[in-house]
């Protein structure tokens, strides 16, 4: 048995799985997010700690651990968890969706220069080496203290090990990673005032980096097993799908939206906002496009429409079928990231006559966010061959509706499969039982669940979705100086003025 542990943003969830990845108990633990000022996002890191430790005995109570061979480790990106030199956190770690470091984000685009180049990607508030710089400039006495920085996955493998460890897939999205070469940068990390002896040796996904401590494995009634790398969310939610050939891609449709394709090469775009990280196995990378806002837009449209509830709604769109020329909605609630990094663009109706009702708006969400999802899908394949099929994951899978509007929009095949709820933590015990010499090789260990549902694209339908692609396309070129605008005129927008 292998054991995969799911550092997420709301909670941590840890699954016990057979070297092929099919989960056998699974455990988990909630997380809360802190939030002190606006575009803050903070969680402690011993918190973490002690909602894993909280799983693993729940995990635990539910059979024995004592043939475990295994550990692998994923969650949550971009964090930035800042330790003194006694390896205890300097402040709250930074999270993905902290939005402070914009000014940052500027000053490490002019200090980069060309160098920016080998990094693969757009910089960006997410990542982790505006944080630093920000910390630097805002809280200098808590910058003189890091003596090291990891990633949020990699807090847990040091209080595990006692290792400072983290793997390529991660370390793509700090803006520190020569993504081509699998290397920290120098030049990157100097222009964050940072040295290669701040950073956590990097590794690739199946490769070993410790062992569980003695103290921890009693506590669990397993062996010093060993601990490999693991990967980042995305990265091992792949892993969990099987999806680790070049050509292959997923979709995650929860509450954003990343489409992520695997490829043998390394290959950017980020005038495009599309991301270029390393996968998690070895001399391979991957593209991923993020929509920002997906499945969100359902919840959002619920809570404004009178709180039918999700099944309702979605229940009433089937009734009344797919409309011909509905209303168009752009999707941008929390603005866009792929292909736009624009974090002004905003939701929009468009085409109301009183003919509209509920179920129309309805399929307006579920279209609009569609879109989004192919604007960065194209953008995406600027750079790389699309691919024939998608796996889609996510709670907007459950929607066969959605399934099939995607597959005719993308003119792909789309399939989902088992075990999408517990993907990143399964890709995890799955690189896990690559450090077993009992295993054999990656093929046979990483195979495609089974298929659920598969959706054919439709000829007719493809058409008629591209022509209306187009104009959604335009509204949102015609929006923006507008949207603009107004973020300038109203810098209370968002809020209620009395």
């Amino acid at each position: 048995m292998y054991l995969g542990i799911d550092l997420g943003t709301s909670s941590v969830k840890v699954v016990l799985a057979t070297e092929d990845g099919r989960p056998l108990y699974v455990a988990s633990e909630p997380l809360t997010v802190s939030r002190p000022r606006p575009l803050w996002s903070e969680q402690d890191p011993d918190d973490w700690w002690k909602a894993t430790r909280r799983a693993l005995f729940a995990l635990r109570s539910q059979t024995s651990l004592a043939a475990l061979r295994a550990v692998g480790l994923t969650g949550q990106m971009h964090g930035a968890v800042l330790l003194d030199p006694s390896s205890s956190p300097v402040r709250p770690a930074i999270l993905w969706n902290d939005g402070r470091a914009h000014a940052e984000c500027f000053e490490l685009d002019v200090r980069l220069g060309d160098g920016r180049e080998q990094l693969g990607n757009r910089i960006m508030p997410g990542f982790t080496a505006p944080k630093l710089l920000w910390v630097r400039r805002h809280e200098p006495e808590n910058f003189s203290r890091v003596d090291k920085v990891l990633l949020p996955k990699d807090y847990l493998r040091l209080r595990m090990t006692g290792d400072f460890a983290t793997d390529v897939s991660d370390a793509s999205g700090t803006m520190w990673l020569d993504v081509g070469q699998r290397v920290w940068s120098p030049a990157a990390l100097e222009a964050c005032h940072l040295t290669l002896g701040h950073m956590p040796r990097v590794y690739e996904g199946p490769q070993v980096t410790g062992r569980l401590s003695n103290a921890l494995a009693q506590e669990l009634g397993c062996g010093r097993v060993p601990v490999v790398a693991g990967a980042g969310d995305n990265a091992a939610g792949a892993i969990g799908m099987g999806i680790t050939r070049p050509g292959q891609a997923i979709l995650s449709l929860g509450t954003s939206g990343t489409y992520f394709l695997v490829t043998d090469r390394f290959a950017s775009n980020p005038g495009r906002a599309v991301h270029a990280f390393c996968h998690a196995l070895p001399e391979m990378w991957h593209l991923m496009s993020v929509t920002l806002s997906a499945a969100v837009c359902l919840d959002w449209f619920d809570r404004t429409s009178g709180e039918a509830g999700l099944p309702t709604l979605l229940e009433e769109a089937r009734a009344a079928g797919r409309p011909l020329r509905g209303p168009l909605f752009l999707p941008y609630l929390a603005g866009e990231r792929t292909p736009h990094d624009d974090p002004h663009a905003t939701g929009t109706f468009f085409g109301l006559t009183h003919a509209t009702g509920r179920a129309e708006l309805t399929w307006a969400v579920l279209e609009g966010v569609t879109f989004a999802l192919r604007d960065g899908f194209e953008a995406l394949h600027e750079v790389a061959a699309r691919p024939t099929d998608l796996t889609i994951t996510g709670g907007g899978s459950r929607n066969p509706d959605w399934c099939q509007l995607i597959a005719d929009a993308l003119a792909l095949n789309v399939h989902v499969r088992e075990g999408g709820d517990v993907g990143p933590a399964a890709g995890a015990a799955r690189l896990a039982s690559l450090a077993d010499p009992a295993t054999s090789s990656i093929e046979a260990n990483f195979p495609e669940p089974e298929k659920l549902r598969s959706f054919e694209p439709r000829a007719l339908e493809t058409e008629r979705l591209s022509q209306r692609f187009a104009v959604f396309q335009q509204l949102y070129a015609q929006l923006r100086p507008l949207t603009l605008a107004a973020d300038d005129e109203n810098p209370q927008r968002g809020k209620h003025i009395r």
